[in-house]
């Protein structure tokens, strides 16, 4: 953790220390950094007798409700006055309607480059793989107990973030952190197969589809799903199940961009790059954020109109 953030750490303990209740929250279409990031932090709370609301507005993906505790995450607040606390988010309008507008929370824990720091006290370290990283730094400096199903929630949320430890913000920090939340019983072997390589019948054919779609241009790879092709396949969430993961792997193009329709009539829109290249800029550009290899956005307007507006933008950083 960067030593300037010493003084907000502190602060951070101090409220945990006297507040009660908590709500924690984290961004919407929730990936497993958000989810590890919730748990891990409302698990430790609440075995300090601390009552926790852990709420994502879109619920829990089914990839991620092994993990203990995922069933006590709600879509929304249950009205009580609670201290407010934001992970694994960039942005306050990222979390949806779940916090009251104008209200603003006490504490902002984030990895994101792009983070606005909107909370009263903001832990944000762009240079961590995951908030959960930070999280399994942060929890004993906090005198938060990391027993085993905490373990499980972080270390779930820096194999997601890190693809497995393939992108190149893998550290020998990182590696180390995962060791040792392995040795405080979170199974490496079993979480990884879990989280980044069981698929479901439905979402192998929505692969297809955006598959079926790819588009070369030089170094840029895109690709389409369209809501025809998720009500097609029977496929039952509102992203790209992971698609543009598997995009990244292809060996000609240097930055990938995957378009998903939604029914809202706006378009998810989720950018990849290798190193060298910064994909957090154009998305903050529109309205989105998140890291140089690794963003995303949520756009308004048809999916071609979105296309045509995001590679415009796309191909210059490749000029």
């Amino acid at each position: 953790m960067s030593p300037a953030s010493t003084e907000q750490i502190e602060k951070a303990r101090q409220l945990l220390a006297e507040n009660e209740k908590f709500l924690v929250v984290a961004h919407i279409r929730p990936d497993g950094d958000a989810v590890g990031s919730i748990l891990g932090l409302g698990l430790a709370l609440q075995s300090v007798g601390k009552d926790v609301r852990m709420v994502l507005e879109d619920g829990v993906p089914k990839s991620l409700r092994h993990l203990t505790g995922s069933e006590q995450i709600a879509r929304q607040a249950d009205g009580e006055d609670r201290c407010t606390i934001v992970v694994d988010c960039s942005d306050l309008t990222r979390v949806g309607t779940v916090i009251p507008e104008g209200k603003q929370p006490a504490l902002n824990i984030d990895h994101h480059n792009t983070n606005l720091n909107f909370a009263a006290i903001n832990i944000v370290d762009s240079g961590a793989a995951a908030t959960c990283q930070m999280l399994a730094e942060l929890l004993p400096a906090w005198e938060l107990p990391i027993h085993q199903a905490v373990a499980e929630a972080l270390l779930t949320g820096i194999l997601t973030d890190t693809i497995g430890f393939r992108v190149s913000g893998t550290s020998p920090e990182v590696l180390r952190t995962a060791a040792n939340l392995f040795e405080r019983g979170a199974n490496l072997p079993t979480l990884y197969a879990k989280a980044l390589m069981f698929r479901s019948y439905p979402a192998l054919r929505y692969w297809g589809t955006g598959l079926s779609a790819l588009q070369l241009e030089g170094r840029l790879l895109w690709t389409r799903l369209t809501l025809e092709d998720r009500r097609a396949v029977n496929y039952p969430g509102r992203d790209d199940a992971n698609l543009v993961n598997l995009l990244q792997t292809v060996e000609e193009a240097d930055v990938f961009v995957i378009f998903i329709e939604q029914e809202d009539g706006t378009v998810k829109v989720s950018w990849r790059a290798r190193s060298g290249f910064d994909v957090s800029q154009i998305a903050l550009s529109f309205g989105g954020g998140g890291h140089k290899p690794a963003a995303g956005a949520t756009i308004n307007g048809s999916l071609d109109e979105v296309i045509q507006q995001v590679l415009e933008v796309t191909r210059e950083i490749l000029t």
